[in-house]
């Protein structure tokens, strides 16, 4: 999420972490670039108006790398030729403010699916059904609460389609970049996530590689 505004921003990261999305936060472009040169992300939230590097050129820059990362403009100029201006950059999508939390929140769900290889918007494997704009899971037909790092850890073993997904990816995926890489929240929150999902177990260790749902 890339906003110059701190209280704009901290508002959408809130909202979208809501919605089980790891975010980390940049308030100007350059700090946008820095993030993005370290990070692997789905979805770049990007305002276009930004101090030190303007949006417009992190935006160049995004595509130029070639990297797969969807860019979400966020801006107050929303005229057509703005629109087409953004676009033109190379950006996936445009919102203009004043703009409707849940309309961006489907927004970077939707860029989010398409940053990888395409997976169905209702994810099903193993018994499981995981919707992710209702956020709800369900086993064998049986609702399943799960928390907000419990369904994005799941999310991620369901998208990985049989393969092994690191402890480190889940970090990555499911956390923010505040995380720390020694921590053991990962393997609590599986040992939570088995509990919650009940028996057979179905996600399964895979010694020396991270977890999987077979």
């Amino acid at each position: 999420m890339v906003e110059d505004e701190p209280l704009l921003a901290d508002a959408i990261a809130e909202w979208l972490r809501g919605d089980a999305h790891a975010v980390d936060l940049a308030y100007d472009g350059e700090q946008a670039l820095e993030r993005i040169g370290v990070n692997e992300y789905d979805v770049v939230v990007l305002d276009r108006d930004l101090p030190v590097v303007h949006g417009d050129k992190v935006c160049r820059m995004i595509v130029a790398s070639g990297s797969p990362v969807r860019v979400l403009m966020l801006t107050a100029a929303a005229d057509i030729d703005d629109r087409v201006a953004g676009l033109a950059l190379g950006a996936d999508d445009y919102l203009p403010k004043p703009f409707a939390f849940p309309e961006l929140a489907a927004r970077v769900l939707a860029l989010g699916r398409r940053s990888r290889p395409a997976t169905p918007p209702v994810l099903e494997r193993a018994g499981i059904r995981l919707d992710p704009y209702r956020r709800e899971v369900h086993r064998d037909g049986r609702y399943v609460p799960l928390s907000r790092k419990e369904f994005a850890v799941l999310a991620e073993l369901l998208r990985a389609d049989g393969t092994p997904v690191s402890a480190e990816q889940l970090l990555e995926k499911a956390w923010d970049e505040h995380a720390d890489p020694f921590t053991n929240a990962v393997r609590i929150t599986i040992l939570k996530l088995r509990r919650k999902l009940g028996e057979p177990p179905v996600v399964l260790t895979v010694p020396g590689v991270g977890y999987r749902i077979p």
